[in-house]
């Protein structure tokens, strides 16, 4: 069972990694894993795994593929379920267990991984992107309140590119999955952006319904 961790620290998307307990991969970064226990479901191992890394519950959490190559592990056949999951870096850094060196990387900068971490993490981050587009997902990776600036960064950060400002705007408050706050983020410009937030009760209902989120799909 491996977790692909991603967060958003309102400039990059990044990968949660954990340092390699092997003395000859001392080198190595590896993706959060674990046994599954013979009582447990698949999805309560990756919350358990995951909980133990992030002290996290109740996240966004995902079962994204399963890696079972006779030689991915060259130690013995090992098959792995990969779980990806979004959390906010930071309102939740903190919270991130020391125990095993936990470090976030930047997806542009990410070292060496281990076995096929790498091909897991490439996979994950194009589901991200489907998902990311059709769904409110994005969401996920924010803070509780946010501008629409932050979430066009997020989205940016995601896609690898930029996106244009009005129609971002336009498209976003199509959804009508947002509620505009009276206070403005200071210091971003002379008169400042509002803060939003989710409507809770239409996020739940729309969020596997297909909404076209980004400028340039269809209406």
């Amino acid at each position: 069972m491996d977790s692909i961790i991603f967060g958003f620290d309102g400039e990059e998307l990044k990968l949660l990694l954990v340092k390699r307990g092997i003395e000859d991969e001392h080198h190595t970064w590896s993706l959060m894993g674990g046994w599954v226990q013979p009582d447990e479901s698949l999805e309560g191992a990756s919350s358990r795994i995951l909980f133990e890394l992030t002290n996290l519950t109740d996240i966004y959490l995902e079962q994204l593929h399963t890696f079972g190559s006779p030689h991915r592990d060259p130690v013995e056949r090992t098959v792995s379920v990969a779980y990806f999951a979004l959390i906010n870096v930071e309102d939740y850094d903190h919270k991130i267990s020391k125990n095993y060196e936990a470090q976030w990387f930047s997806m542009q900068e990410l070292p060496k991984l281990l076995f096929d971490h790498g091909a897991m993490v490439d996979m994950a981050i194009q589901h991200l992107r489907y998902k990311a587009s059709q769904h409110p997902i994005g969401f996920e990776l924010l803070p509780e309140k946010f501008t629409i600036p932050q979430l066009q960064k997020l989205y940016e950060a995601i896609f690898g590119t930029e996106l244009d400002k009005r129609n971002f705007s336009r498209k976003l408050l199509s959804t009508n999955l947002l509620i505009k706050l009276d206070e403005k983020q200071k210091g971003y410009s002379k008169k400042g952006a509002f803060f939003y937030k989710i409507d809770e009760e239409k996020y739940k209902k729309q969020f596997n319904t297909f909404l076209n989120f980004l400028p340039g799909s269809a209406s």
